[in-house]
This record gives structure tokens, C-alpha cells and sequence, in this order.
């Protein structure tokens, strides 16, 4: 054998190009024409033993920086929480890391079950009536969202706060151009959604109105002043939400959120380098039938035994591609499973506490920040666990400097947001230490 991961024999081969009726593997190309060919050999390495490819590959691992070697306070979607222990034990076991689309009930009420706790507490967290089993992230929730608003009013108009996550507003507008939707985007004013030019833009032609509390500078957005915006000419509300802030703060589905959407992330799932993580989606029973993704239902066989299906579903490998309520046929069951588990150890309080320790922690780390010479506090709005500093220095220099102090600075926004240039955003999660924020504190003092 020529390849060790390619067991044919040459008598393999010989045989399938008999059958197959071909003298040769290059007969299998002869459709495309030899002036676009490509001739000679790929530009690649040579090839290693397994020895040296073991070694060659932990050596490029080593490359990298872990959050367990350097402090980090870098958030901007992806956070360093605590995970708890039993989390990873869960999702480890084999009926769960190897399970597909559970379609067969009878077999996979183990499955089901753990889905539909997870809808269940999502519901409890936003306020919703039903959420679905997951989607991929928060950013591709969102885009569902903007989709599903404009098939259930028939508007083609999303009105979007430049304060949403730039990751989810480029998919949105990647989305919407296939969809024939026009995205209109409304500049913020202090960190927030300026109210007034949302105001403006909000019209009869609008499907949905969405903002992202706390926004992606971590700041409360008023969502009771834009729900009256996005509903004075009927169109949808939709609420992109940190679902562990929602251990505190009042939920989107109180102040009239027509869905939700949100990165299960912060709850038990690592940050693994951006990904994957779990997008949840939550809304009304009126609009419940248009949700997109699975929806597993609780039921009763004909013994009175509890059981758990999945319903309500009208996806693209149930129906006409044309009338699927989405064309996302898969979702993140195990990272939902991993964020059940979560919020099933920490409990009610639980959540309420970490969430209360995010938010202790952050107001600590701005107010130590605000006392080093050089740094000005961007905005005066509450926030949760994020907060924007400006610097007299560039980020990306004073990220580097920080790196060699073993300290993982916070976000620049200029990249995002050209008038925010020298502007960092500071994550600060539970598991920051008062050593490890006065730490950053001292590190950016000696800089500036």
C-alpha cells in the first residue's frame, strides 16, 4: 500500500478500474481539458513518520497562548468562565458525543429529554413561551431571526443597532442579500442605540427592529424605549442577549421581545479558539410554528408514559426547500447538552450568583482602571461585564506589551468602529481575581 490511511491495494485499484471499465485513474479526468491541468507536484512538505508528525504538530500547538498560561480579559463574544467538572463528564459519555438527529424516538428519549431541558431553561432565562433545540451560534440566530420577521410580516426592511455584535451584522447583511432584505443600520450615541435615529429609520416597511443588550460594548441598551419603536408600525422586536447576564437582569420577554437570540457560550461551553459554540432561539407562541431549526415536544405513548418527539417541524429535509422555515439543517445538541448541564449544577442561584460576580468584578476592574494616569472611561451607561476604556496609545501596541507581561489585553475597537480607534473593550468574568485586574491595572500604568 501506497498510503497508510488508504488501505487499497494495487489489486484494489486494478479491480475497481476494471469494473468501472478505465485503464487508468487519470480516464477518470478526461472531461477536463489538459490546458487546466494542473502539471508537477503541490508545493508541500515532505512527507513524516508518525513520530515526527507527532512531534511536529505538539510543537505547532505549543505556538499557542493559553488562557490557562496568561490572564486574559478579552471578551467580545467568547468568555473564560467557569466551567464546572461534571459539565465535561456529561458530554463525554458516548449515548451523548455520538448521537445524530434523533429521529427515532423510541430510541433516543435520552437525547430528547436532555434537548428539551434545554428549551425549557432557555425559556425561564428569556422570558419566552418555546425556544428550539439550538442553532450553530448567536450570530447565525440572529440571522434567523431577521429572516424569519420578514417572512412572517412580509416586510423586506431590518433595522439594525451599529451596537450588535459587527460578526452578526455581517452575516446578517451576507444573509439578506440572497433573502432580497434591506438591511438599514442606526449609529449609537454614549455606547448605546441612538433612540432617535432608530426612531427615524423604524417604519411601515420595517420587518423587525434588533438590538444586542448588553450591546457589544457591554452596555444595557433601554429595550422598554426600543420596543415601542419597533412596535409603533407592527413590526417584530428581536433581542440579542448574554444568556448569563440574564441571571440578573429582567428579561427581554418582559419588556414585549418577540424573539430572542443569543451564543450559549457563557454557559459551561470553553471557548476552544471562537468555536463551535451554540446559538439558542427563543419566541412567542404566535410565532412558534415559524421557528427555525428542531423543537423537541413532550407527549404521552399509549400506555400514559411520558415521552419526548420532535415537532413542529417544517425544516428543508422535512418539506420544499421554498417553504422551509430555515435552511440550517443541523444544530449544536451536544454544546446544548453541555450548557443543560450547566445551568442544572449551578441552579437558580446559582446563576444569579456568577452573574452577580461578573458584574461586581467589572465595576471593580473600570473603577481601578479610571485611577490610571492615561485612561479615559468611554461611556457613563450601566453595564454588565464589558466595559470600554481609551487609551493615549494604540491597542494593538499596547496589547503586545501586555503579552509580554503575560496579560491578554482587552478588544480593539477600532477596528470595527473607525471613530473608536485607541478604544479597548475589558472583559471581566468571574473567574478574574482582584490580583489579576490590580495586575492589569499596574501593567497599564507602566506603559502609559
Amino acid at each position: 500500500m501506497k498510503f497508510r490511511y488508504l488501505p487499497q491495494t494495487e489489486q484494489d485499484r486494478k479491480q475497481m478500474l476494471e469494473t468501472i471499465g478505465v485503464e487508468s485513474v487519470d480516464e477518470l479526468f478526461a472531461e477536463i481539458p489538459e490546458s487546466v491541468r494542473f502539471k508537477g507536484k503541490m508545493n508541500l512538505p515532505a512527507p513524516m513518520s508518525e513520530l515526527t508528525l507527532v512531534k511536529h504538530m505538539n510543537r505547532m500547538a505549543g505556538r499557542n497562548t493559553s488562557m490557562d498560561q496568561v490572564v486574559s480579559f478579552l471578551g467580545a463574544g467568547v468568555y473564560e468562565h467557569h466551567i464546572p467538572s461534571v459539565v465535561g463528564h456529561v458530554v463525554s459519555r458516548s449515548e451523548f458525543y455520538t448521537a445524530y438527529t434523533p429521529y427515532q424516538s423510541e430510541i433516543s428519549q435520552g437525547e430528547l429529554q436532555a434537548i428539551f431541558e434545554f428549551q425549557t431553561m432557555i425559556c425561564e432565562l428569556t422570558g419566552m413561551d418555546v425556544a428550539n433545540s439550538s442553532m450553530y451560534d448567536g450570530h447565525t440566530a440572529l440571522s434567523e431571526a431577521a429572516s424569519m420577521a420578514a417572512a412572517t410580516s412580509r416586510k423586506r426592511k431590518i433595522v439594525i443597532s451599529q451596537t450588535v455584535h459587527p460578526e452578526a451584522r455581517q452575516i446578517l447583511l451576507t444573509s439578506a442579500k440572497g433573502l432580497g432584505l434591506q438591511v438599514v443600520e442606526v449609529p449609537h450615541q454614549d455606547g448605546v442605540t441612538d433612540l432617535a435615529a432608530l426612531s427615524a429609520e423604524a417604519d411601515e416597511e420595517t420587518a423587525a427592529v434588533i438590538v444586542q443588550s448588553p450591546n457589544f460594548f457591554g452596555n444595557i441598551e433601554d429595550l422598554a424605549q426600543v420596543e415601542r419603536i419597533a412596535h409603533a408600525h407592527k413590526g417584530l422586536f428581536i433581542v440579542s442577549a448574554n444568556p448569563l447576564s440574564l441571571g440578573l437582569l429582567k428579561p427581554p420577554g418582559q419588556y414585549g421581545a418577540d424573539i430572542v437570540v443569543g451564543d450559549a457560550q457563557p454557559l459551561g461551553i470553553a471557548p476552544s479558539f471562537g468555536g463551535p459554540h451554540c446559538g439558542y432561539f427563543a419566541t412567542t407562541k404566535a410565532l412558534m410554528r415559524r421557528i427555525p431549526g428542531r423543537i423537541v415536544g413532550q407527549t404521552v405513548d399509549e400506555n400514559g408514559k411520558r415521552g419526548f418527539v420532535l415537532t413542529l417541524q417544517a425544516r428543508e429535509q422535512h418539506i420544499r426547500r421554498d417553504k422551509a422555515t430555515s435552511n440550517i439543517c443541523s444544530n449544536q445538541a451536544l454544546l446544548a447538552l453541555a450548557a443543560s448541564v450547566y445551568m442544572s449544577a449551578l441552579g437558580k442561584q446559582g446563576m444569579q450568583d456568577v452573574a452577580r460576580l461578573n458584574l461586581q468584578k467589572a465595576h471593580y476592574a473600570k473603577e481601578r482602571l479610571s485611577q490610571v494616569e492615561g485612561i479615559e472611561i468611554a461611556f457613563s451607561q450601566p453595564f454588565f461585564n464589558e466595559f470600554v476604556v481609551k487609551l493615549p496609545h494604540p491597542v494593538s501596541e499596547v496589547n503586545r506589551k501586555l503579552l509580554e507581561q503575560g496579560i491578554i489585553g482587552g478588544y480593539d475597537l477600532g477596528r470595527d468602529y473607525p471613530e473608536l480607534a485607541n478604544h479597548m473593550l475589558i472583559a471581566v468574568t468571574e473567574v478574574r481575581t482582584k490580583e489579576e485586574i490590580d495586575m492589569l491595572a499596574n501593567g497599564l500604568e507602566g506603559l502609559l
